[in-house]
């Protein structure tokens, strides 16, 4: 799998310029056992670089993407990250092994339930499930070094840029509904203002919002 990812970074450069990523990256990525993140039935493809369905009309996201997700967040082993999206925890189980606190929020009940269940029988320590709006972030914890979107927002959440550090990160599926979208950096400076990069055409389930806050 990651060999898959290395050639798929290098297909990709010309979009994200990244030919290659960090070994810390690599390393994660090829550390945590996706098949656990997965059904039974999805067993035997868990390490293909692609998505997969994992329930409640959710999927795993591809391994390159998660990669790249991570590499772009530039993350430190003393940085606190809040996930937005836990999904079945795949992601969130990557940047444990990179970072000092996970912090995820998940909006449907059922996946991050068992993502959190799952995390702590893998002995993810340093990861936290909120069941919760997403699009909020989780203010009592911020701010955060790196905040990661594993769903497409029509537009960037403003409490997400606000829960930003100075100097943080945030990669986010930017874009309509079941359609292309573009994978967005978003970086926020010293004085508040941000600057976004799009980095390469993907396509996201949508981020799921709270109709009764």
């Amino acid at each position: 799998m990651v060999a898959e990812i290395i050639d798929e970074a290098r297909a990709t450069a010309a979009y994200t310029g990244r030919a290659s990523f960090d070994d810390r990256v690599l390393a994660a990525i090829g550390k945590v056992p996706r098949h656990r993140f997965v059904s039974a039935a999805w067993a035997g493809a868990a390490y293909d670089n692609r998505p997969l369905p994992i329930g409640a009309g959710q999927t795993i996201s591809q391994p390159y993407i998660v990669a790249l997700s991570t590499e772009l967040l530039e993350p430190g082993p003393d940085d606190v990250v809040l996930e937005v999206g836990t999904g079945c925890g795949y992601q969130a189980a990557v940047l444990a092994e990179l970072v000092r606190q996970v912090w995820s929020i998940e909006i449907v009940e059922s996946l991050g339930r068992e993502a959190a269940r799952l995390l702590e029988e893998l002995g993810y320590d340093n990861v936290e499930v909120k069941i919760g709006d997403g699009y909020q972030g989780w203010p009592e914890k911020g701010p955060f070094d790196g905040i990661v979107v594993t769903a497409a927002a029509p537009e960037i959440p403003a409490p997400l840029v606000e829960q930003l550090k100075p100097g943080g990160r945030m990669v986010i599926p930017v874009g309509p509904r079941h359609a292309e979208q573009e994978l967005v950096l978003v970086e926020k400076h010293a004085d508040g203002s941000i600057t976004r990069r799009t980095i390469l055409p993907v396509r996201f389930v949508p981020l799921t919002r709270d109709a009764h806050p």
